[in-house]
């Protein structure tokens, strides 16, 4: 399918889950507008090189996610949104009467709070435009929970009805809204953990990956960037008019259990 002309905001996307759903966004046409709380040559450069790579129209505009006026002001100084992804997110774990404030805090603002200013500066901008897409990058602990995960567990359970809402409140219009739930993704984070989990289990790769890291993931391989964006870039299309209000789980089985 094509996105041509279209515009998309990737929320977090200068790595892993969020550049891979900006590049596959990129791949079907839409021009791109890739964000992070970083503002380096690095990140311009990404930008640049996405828009090189699809030939299509890509910049980078930073922004803190845990701040609401610089989620807003993304959706603005982005001159449009036709396609919004709300991807941004960060983890700590901790149980729960040991929780720091400030971590807590920090996990609602970025993984739930951002979407909810996105979202509400970019329906607008989609209705002047009579089509829009918000996709929320939730998890399966958006559906089931984990130990010592208070935080990004409610965070990820709030996306989800978020989605829910909007949705509804947009089932007249030509603007969808969905959640996307994976389970554990192999990002450049995880590939980086992957040794030193080795390590500490006395495992080879394929054993730790498969019994240790993937242990709740039933399909025992891990979902891709270019999967999740694939999904994305599916949820945008014509086929997925009618889809709005729901999750896609891309977790290899582990909401089935």
């Amino acid at each position: 399918m094509t996105l041509n002309g279209k515009t998309a905001i990737i929320t977090g996307s200068n790595s892993g889950i969020g550049l891979g759903i900006a590049r596959e966004l990129a791949r079907a046409g839409a021009n791109v507008v890739l964000n992070s709380f970083t503002d380096s040559d690095e990140d311009h450069a990404l930008a640049a090189e996405v828009a090189r790579e699809f030939g299509v129209e890509a910049r980078y505009v930073k922004a803190d996610m845990s701040r609401g006026a610089e989620c807003r002001a993304l959706i603005e100084q982005a001159g449009g949104c036709d396609i919004l992804v709300n991807n941004a997110g960060i983890q700590h774990v901790a149980p729960i009467d040991e929780f720091p404030v400030d971590k807590w805090d920090a996990i609602i603002a970025i993984n739930m709070n951002s979407a909810f200013h996105t979202t509400a500066a970019a329906l607008p901008h989609m209705r002047k435009r009579g089509w829009g897409r918000v996709v929320n990058i939730a998890s399966a602990h958006g559906l089931t929970a984990s130990p010592f995960k208070a935080a990004y567990v409610a965070a990820k359970h709030g996306v989800v009805g978020m989605s829910k809402t909007v949705a509804l409140e947009t089932a007249q219009e030509p603007i969808t809204c969905n959640a996307i739930c994976p389970g554990y993704v192999l990002t450049p984070l995880v590939e980086a953990q992957i040794p030193a989990t080795m390590e500490k289990y006395g495992m080879g790769r394929d054993e730790v990956i498969k019994k240790v890291m993937l242990e709740r993931q039933p399909s025992r391989e891990f979902a891709t960037v270019g999967q999740l964006g694939g999904t994305v870039v599916f949820l945008c299309s014509e086929a997925a008019t009618q889809i709005t209000g729901t999750t896609i789980s891309v977790d290899g089985g582990w909401t089935a259990m």
